[in-house]
């Protein structure tokens, strides 16, 4: 049997494809006992992640998902639901939910809570590393070479660490942001990315 990696949160999305047509109708997350479901049942159940709670697709508005096949994806990350629906998918009305074409570069609006910033940053930090814009306080940093970003680290620790020593909590606060930014250029410069630390993290746990 294949194994299917889930998330931090402990998903894995979904993409559900109408089984006679091809076309990619939706994206859903699911967990183990939502997939249980889906191939237990035939109809399809997601979890959702605004309710915390396990989802039967189709319960309010009456188009279900029946499922025909369900498979995972090479880095076994991503699972394929072929289904066929009852009536339209979308919350919309549309039957599908990807009825919105871009050309150009789309908007971005990234959470305002929760540790994903960190990841967020740390892609634009690699994305200044190669590109090097003029002006940039990032691409400064990676010019003054690893010797200037791990004095930089150490210089900002010592700031967060008398900011702790005070009771200051804006100030560690700040000081620790200081930190991570810092420590997440040194990542980037060493060729660390943020996974590696985050599994160290993780055997830390037990």
């Amino acid at each position: 049997m294949p194994t299917v990696l889930l998330d931090e949160k402990g998903l894995a999305p979904a993409i559900c494809q109408h089984a006679e047509t091809g076309e990619v109708i939706m994206l859903g997350y699911v967990t183990p006992g939502a997939l249980k479901r889906t191939l237990e049942g035939g109809e399809v159940w997601f979890y959702s992640r605004s309710r915390a709670d396990l989802w039967h697709k189709g319960e309010v508005s009456g188009n279900y998902m029946r499922i025909r096949s369900a498979s995972v994806d090479c880095d076994g990350d991503v699972i394929l639901l072929q289904v066929i629906p009852d009536g339209p998918i979308c919350h919309t009305g549309n039957p599908t939910c990807f009825f919105t074409p871009f050309d150009d570069l789309p908007d971005f609006e990234s959470p305002e809570k929760g540790p994903a910033v960190l990841e967020d940053l740390f892609s634009v930090i690699q994305d200044r590393k190669h590109a090097m814009p003029q002006g940039s306080y990032t691409a400064k940093l990676f010019e003054g070479g690893t010797d200037r970003i791990a004095q930089k680290v150490i210089e900002e620790a010592g700031e967060a660490a008398i900011a702790g020593v005070k009771g200051d909590r804006d100030a560690v606060a700040s000081e620790m942001a200081d930190l991570l930014y810092h420590s997440l250029v040194m990542m980037s410069a060493a060729g660390v990315r943020p996974e590696q630390v985050w599994e160290a993290l993780r055997e830390r746990l037990g």
